[in-house]
């Protein structure tokens, strides 16, 4: 059954059958390793360790994008949005596998709290887009923003010898940036400061959180 002849129930049912796959396997990127080609450096063990709790953060942030744009996309009444939706969705899948890869690679695991991080995007999600696509549009470009600034200070706090990590963290950044710049373009309505405040004081116990665990 194509999309478009599901009910927005159906779309939500089918959102959160994603939440249970999505947050319990390794994902395969679509997309060429970003650090394919640059060499991997040794690491103290206190680098490595740095390293590893940054991309754990940055992998958690991936899968609560993964729900937040499920949620959105699930509730969506534009058939146009919801495609945005959907396609932002799957390069960020990219940015997910890319994130689990160099986890490996520094011997690091995901955040255990996996679930909670796509579960609670995916009723942000949901929420905002059942105010309206012009909400939902305006969650997404917020998000980006933040998420954007946020990997540009991965970018300076990372070891400087990571180079592999970088590359990564790099490329993740200027994609975030066009998918906040797509959403603004698409009619995004701007957020009240309270609800900004409230969203960056959200995402710092996510990431506070997601380096240990």
């Amino acid at each position: 059954m194509e999309d478009r002849n599901l009910s927005p129930l159906d779309r939500l049912l089918s959102g959160l059958g994603e939440a249970m796959s999505a947050t319990g396997k390794k994902t395969a990127a679509t997309r060429q390793y970003p650090a394919a080609g640059i060499a991997d450096t040794d690491l103290s063990e206190r680098e490595r360790s740095h390293a590893a709790g940054l991309m754990r953060v940055n992998h958690a942030g991936e899968v609560a994008a993964q729900g937040l744009y499920q949620g959105h996309s699930a509730v969506s009444r534009d058939p146009e949005i919801r495609e945005q939706m959907q396609e932002a969705a799957k390069e960020e899948l990219d940015h997910l596998g890319w994130c689990e890869q160099r986890l490996d690679e520094l011997q690091g695991k995901p955040s255990a709290l996996k679930p909670l991080w796509y579960s609670g995007a995916f009723a942000i999600g949901a929420l905002s887009g059942v105010l309206g696509d012009r909400w939902a549009l305006g969650f997404v470009e917020e998000t980006e923003r933040q998420v954007a600034d946020h990997l540009a200070g991965h970018l300076q706090d990372l070891p400087p010898a990571d180079d592999r990590s970088r590359a990564i963290v790099s490329q993740m950044q200027a994609e975030e940036e066009q998918h906040g710049a797509n959403a603004k373009l698409a009619g995004a309505a701007e957020l009240p400061p309270p609800v900004r405040g409230i969203m960056r004081f959200t995402a710092r116990i996510m990431t506070r959180t997601a380096y240990w665990l």
